[in-house]
């Protein structure tokens, strides 16, 4: 589906509140994924760009470097909200921030983008939940592999019964770190390192991948134990820089790394059945039913509505629907839920049980 052709069905499609043509406010530049999706947001592609709100003169610098027009910049993003009146926020701020900007967008009719997490903690994760129900808006988590192919490809196989009864998952998630505190990293290093403002250190940072796949597959699991290593105090002194889940359930388990120390990155997933395995790596998937030789899987390919969280939130906005699967609302309630008995069972050596006092 063509810009163009988004555009005319939003014009035919479009709900009070929702412009003929989609427009787009970016609030923050200091979460670093901001500059992998700025260049097309600059280039008005699906949505128009119509404001970016900050303060930081680097940062500003930056955007101004990469197209973005003296215009669009404003220090006050409340302002900007009034002044420019956006369809869509999204936001590359601290994750402790994220129930502020949902309380100031959801007023306003305004739906809101963030990178993952949901949020820092399990109550405002809630109390998001709330006010955009209360209001109307939708509210959607941005991971990477929302937009995977071979993410869906896997689960294809799954849901056809393929595998036989699924028992087990094996996630690892990570790379060698979030970089240093030098130049425009320093802004994303800063929070991304600090226990309040991002929620933990790789355990939120990379737990909440495995978290999604254990709903998607498995369901809310009974039980959640986390064990974490601090194996770099000097350059990651406020927060852990390995963690390890084990999320029970009734017949099954997920066993899950995330990582700030690894030799290269991984985003690897494997899925065993009581009739075979899946294994989901590097865009790839491959099945090995029993014990046979493993053999590639052709990957579904996704319309181009899906391919993207922008093109996407502009297609559900445009039919008036509700965002779904991976980076709908409830579901990433739940990742921060399982992401805080985490953090509960690294402060008590305990498995901490599920659903968790609201």
């Amino acid at each position: 589906m063509t810009p163009a052709r988004i555009t005319a069905l939003i014009a035919a499609t479009a709900l009070p509140g929702l412009p003929a043509e989609p427009t787009i406010a970016v609030v923050g530049l200091v979460h670093s994924h901001v500059w992998g999706h700025l260049g097309k947001m600059i280039a008005n592609r699906p949505a128009r760009l119509v404001g970016i709100a900050e303060t930081r003169e680097d940062l500003i610098a930056e955007a101004r470097k990469r197209g973005a027009a003296q215009e669009l910049f404003h220090a006050d993003y409340k302002a900007m909200l009034d002044t420019v009146k956006p369809a869509i926020v999204w936001a590359f701020v601290e994750n402790n921030r994220h129930l502020e900007i949902v309380e100031a967008c959801a007023p306003r009719g305004i739906h809101v983008i963030f990178e993952k997490p949901l949020a820092s903690s399990y109550g405002d994760a809630l109390a998001i939940q709330r006010v955009a129900r209360k209001h109307r808006i939708q509210v959607m988590t941005n991971y990477q592999m929302v937009w995977w192919p071979a993410n869906y490809t896997a689960k294809r196989l799954v849901d056809s019964g393929a595998l036989g009864k699924v028992w087990r998952l094996r996630g690892i998630v990570g790379h060698g770190g979030p970089g240093g505190a030098t130049g425009l990293n320093r802004h994303f290093f800063e929070w991304l390192t600090d226990p309040e403002k991002n929620g933990a250190g790789a355990l939120m940072d990379f737990g909440c991948y495995n978290a999604l796949w254990s709903l998607w597959y498995m369901g809310r699991p009974e039980r959640v134990y986390a064990h974490v290593n601090h194996l770099r105090p000097e350059t990651f002194p406020k927060v852990e820089d390995n963690s390890t889940m084990i999320l029970s359930y009734p017949n099954g388990v997920g066993l899950f790394e995330g990582s700030w120390d690894l030799p290269r990155g991984f985003q690897d997933l494997e899925i065993y059945g009581l009739g075979g395995s899946v294994y989901m790596k590097n865009g790839k998937v491959t099945r090995q039913p029993g014990r046979e030789a493993e053999v590639d899987v052709p990957l579904d390919p996704l319309p181009p509505e899906k391919t993207e969280p922008i093109a996407y939130m502009v297609d559900v906005l445009g039919r008036g629907a509700a965002v779904e699967g991976l980076a709908a609302l409830d579901i990433n309630v739940g990742v921060v839920e399982i992401i805080e008995a985490a953090k509960q069972s690294i402060r008590t050596g305990e498995a901490v049980r599920l659903p968790l006092t609201r």
